[in-house]
């Protein structure tokens, strides 16, 4: 048979780079595969054929997608032609369902059948969707363990394959480092609209913290396509920080006493870490005010809902101000004793998003190749020795 045409489609530096380790896992399975899509650096790293960029589009929240509604309605023409024009064997979709739930509507409707890697977090809000996900929606690729029964007992089928930041972050040369226990790390998102909310907070709990300990380090952890002007003109200018750029980035979280972050995927991140992580968020008031119908879970922090306690403290909306934040800041700096216990507590994670099913070729394998394995199956290639180098 022909070698598989497929489409993935990514739309934030996040679903990027899961898409390119997931476009690497496919070439080795299957070499001549035909990788095209939307997405970014990492996904053209991976040679896969960009026919559009999405640089610019990341967003989040109700008011936010409004904004940028013109640039997406272009992009989804731009897409739907693509699809319609080369009709790939499959779509891969790759979180951000706000994009890609109108992308699957397309995919379905040519016939193209489609499988969402990273599942949307339907659980947590609007479960309504799931209606969506059972009429569009061939396979659904799940990398948190509740979520396979939950899209099994909505008549969805689903697989859960992992964690994918489980083999990036436990690594011995990331493990092996100590934190520093005057170093503080600051997290404040990829989105302009985060930064814009979230960075000023930061700031204010940097500049007091530093009057109670002039001794402490403050670094700040640029998301890929961020630059240090986007987070700067949001600081006083004499306030002292270390910019991070995303090489060794995993090591220099890890050497950090505690994290400021805004709520994402970086804050699970910081959590298998070990560090002991102060999330924040701030809605705009649209997207709060619909969300706090719409949100279903006790927590905002993927970390505390695995764990179903809250660990990492949690600050949201008017509750997300520089007073909380430096009066929990200053009470973990202050006893040493109840960081130890929060990295105890996240010690338990990884364990806990980790799954024993196999690839086809290995004893063990990670969550791209077990992705790989499934789409490539369902579309009944057999598997190829390529370079799993």
């Amino acid at each position: 048979m022909p070698p598989p045409r497929i489409w993935i489609n990514a739309c934030e530096p996040s679903g990027d780079m899961h898409a390119a380790i997931l476009a690497k896992a496919l070439r080795s399975m299957h070499p001549g595969v035909r990788l095209s899509g939307m997405g970014g650096s990492a996904m053209e790293e991976q040679q896969v054929d960009l026919k559009l960029r999405m640089e610019g589009l990341s967003v989040m929240g109700i008011s936010e997608v409004f904004a940028y509604l013109p640039r997406v309605l272009g992009m989804w023409r731009t897409i739907r032609k693509q699809l319609a024009d080369a009709k790939p064997d499959a779509i891969v979709l790759v979180d951000s369902p706000d994009f890609h739930f109108r992308v699957a509507k397309m995919a379905s409707k040519l016939q193209i059948p489609v499988f969402y890697y990273i599942s949307p977090q339907v659980w947590a809000w609007r479960r309504g969707r799931i209606n969506f996900l059972r009429r569009h929606v061939r396979r659904v690729l799940c990398i948190l363990p509740f979520e396979e029964q939950f899209h099994r007992s909505h008549g969805l089928e689903a697989e859960y394959v992992g964690h994918p930041l489980l083999e990036q972050l436990l690594r011995p040369e990331i493990l092996d480092v100590s934190p520093e226990t005057n170093r503080i790390g600051i997290l404040p998102g990829s989105r302009k609209s985060e930064i814009e909310r979230m960075m000023p907070v930061f700031a204010q709990t940097a500049a007091r913290l530093l009057q109670l300990d002039p001794a402490l380090e403050f670094c700040v952890f640029k998301a890929p396509g961020v630059n240090e002007d986007q987070i700067r003109v949001h600081c006083p200018p004499q306030l002292p920080l270390r910019f991070i750029d995303h090489p060794r980035r995993y090591e220099q979280m890890r050497s950090c006493a505690l994290i400021l972050a805004t709520s994402g995927t970086v804050t699970l991140e910081s959590a298998l870490l070990q560090v002991p992580t102060i999330v924040g968020y701030k809605f705009s008031r649209l997207s709060f005010l619909v969300g706090v119908r719409l949100v279903k879970v006790p927590a905002v922090s993927l970390a505390n809902l695995i764990l179903r306690r809250n660990v990492l403290p949690e600050f949201i909306q008017n509750q997300a101000n520089a007073d909380n934040l430096t009066t929990q800041a200053w009470q973990w700096l202050s006893h040493p004793e109840e960081m130890r216990r929060v990295r105890r507590e996240l010690s338990r994670l990884p364990g806990m998003l980790t799954t024993q099913s196999t690839c086809p070729r290995d004893t063990a394998c990670g969550p791209a190749d077990r992705s790989a394995a499934i789409i490539l199956g369902d579309l009944g290639c057999r598997f190829q020795q390529g370079d799993r180098t």
